[in-house]
């Protein structure tokens, strides 16, 4: 890979005055021309079907316009087919809302009330009155294991011996559970549908517009002039807007319906069973190991909950099939179908979960070795892809490890449990390893250099918080040679260049190769008018002898003689210079792992008598590739590193399984982290480019912060207490009923 240029000092986020100052649009909140509000009626039952509805009050409430059910909604085409979705997404199909008389999960939409006003649209969908014919449902993912369903996308794996780890001298064997848990981000899911004709537009919070239109397309039976999403800002996502949902598809049926734009919000509850959630978990997990530690077989067998309508599988699997080396390893993944919504992907989407079993299991496995745990990884290392056989693009774990253990102090932590206190509480120090793909996607940039020497660069991926617009202006102007305060990067249309979402950490390593591309073109372009014969303005020169600096060109040999780009455009008589680059990746990606590495530690202070757990101190340290801006690099790992903590000690989503419904749907009893629970972090960026993976050498930052930390703090827990918590979250009753003080 070429040396590439130094990134520029990183500006605070590019959007930020727009965001505190309300200038920002998010979905609920564009300004359509006539438009109409409509409000969801949802189902009392989990399992059955309709045996009446009744909207005849709804239908006469004041600046009612219509009310959709199944017994007069607007077809959706492909509601008639199994089409299935994109690959590597989900088995089956969308729920189809307004169908048929089916009732697949509580809550599910059975009716749209359309008015004039919110509050109307409110009253109506109150009014409407559903007779059921119940059936009991299945909810409880460990009543129901036996039912578990091989899934396509997460083939079973072996290498070498299953079993294996029960005949080393030194075995573990445990079984680890994770609950549901929700997205809950700060803005809910919105979207205001517009229909002209035949042309469908939608305003709605997504994180890749371009996929949210192919699925309008398909769903709709439109072709791809006929159908625009528009997603400027997503008030955080973390895996719930990275498909459509049923609120899009009953805000089209409803504009449909009565002819004008409708728009439809969920309300916080409905947050918990319309757009996807972390599926619970029940992992068993077999280590074995000589007596050195050195690992001689792992066990790793998943269930996952998911709809029955539409099989959702999660990378729950690969921690373990990737991060150690180990000649012996058999993983299989089940899922289990239940009357529940569908699943999706929850920010470090699998592997978060895979990563609680197999990590509380290495520490486990190192206390029967009486082994130091973070000695333990360090004997297990991979220096090669274990799962694929494949050199790493780069792989920095080990650096990792050496300096979060220096800057936590590891050094001084005592082997045993329960022998450090401060005051009343009891202290644990614990580790753990993150791992989790480094990749990227097709992507394409456009990139357009105006008269007055700015710079728009567009293309069509979203920014659900971490900072996009802002990193990919900084790519543009090192690769332009540009000041970021003369870019302006647009993103969230469909209509724009087509390109990767965000999810899956692969963004900044997709979105922005294709950046860099466009205006590294872009330069290039610039250089040949420069040095064209009769016009060169260095007299004779060389494209490559020259350097773009701060939107000018000048000879490496003459720095004082420069020209300007605008007066380049000038003397050659153009209005500016457009690009448009497409990005994919080569034969590296198939010749080489990528992966992005973290090792996390932690402190907790446990209360002796009341159990009550508090995380006191944070390393992490990540190895993530080159990082392009570092101060949203850091609010990256920041955020996971909260969102662990909820993960640990506090999200549950309570189900009732009487009735397949939660009891806990409000921000009020779904506990989350707040500042109160969030100790200083200390966030160690190693800033490596991966020199194969990509020209910019980043890999990915998204996920890996979260990957391990769950797991960290239940080893921490574990050192204060001596007391092991395999089921998540981590609560005083279950310290308590095992004696903690």
């Amino acid at each position: 890979m070429a040396t590439q240029p130094p990134f520029p000092p990183a500006p605070s986020r590019v959007d930020g005055r727009l965001k505190v100052t309300g200038q920002a649009r998010y979905a609920a909140e564009h300004r359509v021309p006539g438009c109409t509000y409509g409000v969801l009626a949802t189902s009392a039952i989990a399992r059955g079907r309709i045996k009446s509805i009744d909207t005849k009050a709804a239908e006469r409430a004041p600046g009612v316009l219509a009310v959709l059910t199944h017994l007069n909604s607007p077809k959706v085409p492909a509601y008639g087919s199994a089409t299935a979705n994109h690959n590597d997404r989900v088995e089956g199909q969308e729920i189809k809302i307004f169908y048929d008389d089916q009732i697949h999960f509580s809550n599910q939409p059975v009716a749209l009330a359309v008015a004039e006003t919110l509050e109307q649209a409110q009253h109506a969908a109150a009014l409407v009155r559903v007779r059921y014919e119940a059936a009991a449902p299945q909810t409880d993912l460990g009543a129901h294991l036996a039912d578990g369903q091989l899934a396509k996308q997460e083939p079973d794996y072996l290498r070498g011996q299953a079993g294996a780890y029960a005949g080393a001298p030194v075995h573990i064997f445990a079984e680890y559970r994770m609950p549901i848990q929700v997205h809950n981000p700060m803005e809910t899911h919105a979207a205001v549908a517009l229909w002209e004709g035949e042309r469908l537009t939608v305003y709605n919070k997504t994180q890749a517009p371009k996929l949210a239109q192919q699925d309008l397309m398909r769903m709709f039976g439109l072709s791809e002039s006929q159908v625009r999403v528009h997603s400027p800002f997503v008030g955080g996502a973390f895996g719930g807007a990275s498909r459509i949902w049923p609120l899009e598809v009953a805000a089209i049926l409803g504009a449909k319906k009565v002819g004008r734009p409708v728009q439809v919000m969920l309300g916080r509850e409905q947050e918990f069973n319309m757009v996807g959630y972390r599926p619970s978990s029940v992992q068993q997990v077999g280590l074995g190991a000589q007596h050195d530690g050195t690992l001689v077989g792992i066990t790793h067998l998943g269930h996952g909950s998911s709809s029955r309508y539409e099989l959702f599988a999660e990378r729950m699997l690969h921690p373990t099939k990737t991060g150690y080396a180990c000649p012996n390893l058999d993983a299989r993944y089940r899922v289990v179908p239940l009357d529940l919504s569908t699943p999706c992907w929850t920010r470090g989407p699998g592997e978060a979960s895979g990563s609680f079993a197999i990590e509380s299991a290495m520490d486990e496995l190192a206390y029967a070795l009486n082994m130091d745990p973070l000695a333990l990884r360090l004997k297990n290392f991979a220096p090669a892809d274990p799962e694929k056989n494949l050199p790493w693009s780069s792989n920095r774990l080990r650096e990792c490890y050496a300096q979060g253990a220096e800057r936590f102090g590891w050094k001084q932590r005592p082997a045993a449990p329960r022998t450090m206190r401060q005051g009343p509480y009891l202290v644990g120090w614990g580790m753990a390893m993150g791992i989790y793909k480094a990749e990227r996607a097709p992507a394409t940039a456009r990139a357009l250099l105006r008269p007055d020497g700015t710079l728009l660069v567009q293309s069509g991926t979203a920014d659900a918080g971490p900072g996009t617009a802002t990193a990919m202006t900084l790519v543009a102007a090192a690769a332009l040679g540009i000041a970021p305060d003369k870019i302006t990067f647009e993103l969230g249309d469909s209509a724009l260049p087509p390109s990767a979402g965000q999810f899956g950490s692969h963004t900044m390593a997709s979105v922005g190769t294709a950046v860099h591309a466009a205006c590294t073109a872009l330069q290039q372009q610039l250089r040949a008018l420069a040095v064209q014969t009769g016009r060169s303005q260095f007299g004779p020169a060389r494209v490559e002898d020259l350097v773009a600096e701060n939107g000018a060109l000048y000879e490496a040999r003459d720095p004082g003689r420069r020209v300007l780009f605008t007066e380049l455009l000038r003397l050659h008589g153009l209005p500016g210079l457009e690009v448009t680059q497409e990005a994919k990746p080569g034969p590296e990606a198939k010749e080489n792992s990528g992966k992005s590495f973290a090792a996390h530690f932690v402190e907790v202070l446990v209360h002796a008598r009341t159990g009550e757990v508090r995380v006191a101190r944070v390393v992490s340290a990540i190895d993530a590739g080159r990082v392009i801006s570092p101060k949203t690099a850091r609010s990256q790992v920041l955020g996971a590193v909260t969102w662990g903590i909820g993960m640990a000690l506090m999200e549950d989503a309570v189900l009732d399984h009487r009735y397949g419904r939660f009891v806990n749907h409000n921000l009020s009893e779904y506990h989350l982290a707040t500042h109160a629970d969030v100790p200083a972090i200390d966030v160690i960026l190693l800033d490596e480019p991966d020199p194969v993976l990509n020209p910019i050498g980043a890999k990915g930052l998204g996920e890996i912060g979260l990957i391990g930390f769950a797991a960290a703090v239940a080893n921490a827990v574990f050192h204060a207490t001596g007391i092991r918590v395999r089921e998540l979250p981590i609560t005083p009753d279950k310290l308590l009923g095992g004696g903690v003080s």
